[in-house]
């Protein structure tokens, strides 16, 4: 029996390792790990918290408090967006960070649209107040897009110069699922130029780094791929982490490998 390799394992903190050659890592019978699908409502949380943010200005209300400057209670200069009873795009929203957030939608008696590339049953449909929609429509009908859609080839840039001018100029985008999901150069160019009103993004299509426009815009709220960042989730998630490790160096098939075969193939 020859076994996989003694020395070498990658053990990633990610549910899907979209940054690690998994291909290579098969290749020479490194296991690769990851952790379950276990960021879900801490994401939805961090998701519609940017949501409202963005549409209440609280990020810049605070920079100016801090100032020492108060408008006052009758002030129109941070006059915002309603959240309640508004329609929500939900892109990829039949995936479990999607329902999640249709799930505190509900809470806001917001209309709820939806699309993928697959649709769900009409019975989860009907649970969650989702109505299936063409991504077109959603774009066009949505005064929040919200993006919850796995990185692949035919998401890269799924959202882009097309996408953004068919979106209300009243609209606005957040984004907490991948960086590359959406054409960042694009997106600064439409809220530049005003084709929308806002944009919330936890996630860069170049990370760390951030496409330079947006950092200087006031209708921009920005987070460091913190979807994950609490801290009872994250002790969790070094302890699925230990556990993967644990297994390979004991020779056992990890509970979380994405490449089991390569045990299949050491046989």
């Amino acid at each position: 029996m020859t076994s996989c390799s003694a020395c070498c394992r990658i053990a990633s903190t990610a549910i899907t390792p979209s940054d690690i050659d998994v291909a290579a890592a098969t290749a020479r019978r490194i296991p690769v790990t990851v952790i379950p699908p276990v960021v879900t409502e801490a994401t939805a949380d961090l998701h519609f918290g940017l949501l409202l943010a963005l549409a209440r200005r609280i990020v810049e209300c605070d920079r100016v408090l801090h100032t020492g400057v108060f408008p006052g209670a009758q002030s129109m200069r941070f006059e915002g967006a309603f959240v309640w009873k508004k329609t929500i795009g939900l892109i990829g929203g039949g995936g479990r960070i999607g329902r999640a957030v249709a799930q505190r939608a509900r809470g806001f008696s917001m209309r709820i649209l939806y699309w993928g590339p697959r649709r769900i049953a009409e019975s989860e449909e009907q649970e969650l107040g989702l109505n299936y929609v063409v991504l077109d429509q959603l774009l066009a009908e949505s005064d929040f897009i919200s993006i919850h859609a796995p990185l692949k080839p035919d998401t890269h840039h799924l959202i882009g110069t097309r996408e953004l001018a068919l979106m209300k100029p009243s609209a606005f985008l957040i984004n907490t699922a991948r960086g590359p999901i959406v054409d960042e150069a694009a997106l600064a160019w439409a809220l530049a130029d005003r084709r929308i009103a806002g944009a919330a993004l936890d996630v860069y299509e170049y990370e760390p780094r951030v496409e330079a426009a947006l950092l200087g815009m006031s209708n921009v709220v920005l987070t460091p791929h913190i979807g994950s960042a609490v801290a009872e989730l994250r002790e969790s998630m070094a302890h699925v982490v230990v556990d993967n490790i644990v297994a390979v160096l004991e020779g056992r098939t990890p509970p979380n490998c994405w490449n089991p075969e390569i045990y299949a193939i050491a046989q």
